[in-house]
């Protein structure tokens, strides 16, 4: 069936032509992205993400699934810089792992375009049971195990757990809570001081 200007049937509502399809994929991904940061996992749904990309509701659906596929989506990309510290740390010897690993976070919290997506979904996992469980299962898979590789012990899983917990905890501390001195102090004396810890944590006794 033709319109008045004889082209063909309009398309379904929702679909976009192939040659569009991955604009508006990565579109409503940086949309829901930005409106995790804003209002937190509970307060964003599908409908306010496809209002503010600008696209029908079904095809946030089409692309990514449930509300909490779409988190888990927005999430990867967000945590990209972090997930790529297992190749930052590479394959040399273990004795300087923690600082690499130290250097490597802090950097990715001290850069102001990272750490913004970062603080958001951090901040939904700890508000938010399963915002937090999409969080766990990412970063176990793409980040923990892979550096968990490297220590070959049969307790290497705890160790970078212990690891990430001691990184963590100073970014929230610096970064959220702006403890002082630590949240003026300059990055590269935190970095001399946590890099021994983690060390510990990751080839200690």
């Amino acid at each position: 069936m033709s319109d008045a200007n004889g082209k063909g049937a309009t398309r379904r509502r929702g679909r976009p032509p192939r040659a569009e399809s991955g604009d508006t994929r990565e579109r409503i991904l940086i949309t829901a992205r930005e409106e995790f940061s804003e209002r937190g996992y509970e307060k964003t749904s599908v409908r306010g993400i496809a209002k503010a990309a600008g696209v029908d509701p079904a095809l946030v659906h089409h692309y990514f699934g449930t509300k909490e596929q779409v988190f888990e989506a927005a999430i990867e990309v967000a945590f990209a810089p972090a997930l790529k510290a297992p190749d930052a740390i590479g394959d040399g010897p273990l004795d300087g792992i923690g600082e690499q690993l130290t250097r490597f976070i802090m950097g990715v919290w001290e850069n102001p375009t990272t750490r913004k997506p970062v603080l958001a979904i951090v901040r939904s996992a700890v508000n938010n049971e399963t915002a937090a469980a999409v969080f766990r299962r990412l970063i176990a898979a793409q980040l923990m195990r892979r550096v968990a590789a490297r220590l070959q012990r049969p307790d290497a899983e705890l160790r970078v757990e212990l690891a990430a917990a001691q990184l963590v905890g100073c970014a929230m501390l610096r970064y959220v809570i702006k403890v002082e001195p630590l949240a003026s102090a300059d990055p590269e004396q935190i970095v001399a001081h946590l890099a021994p810890v983690v060390q510990g944590h990751l080839t200690g006794p």
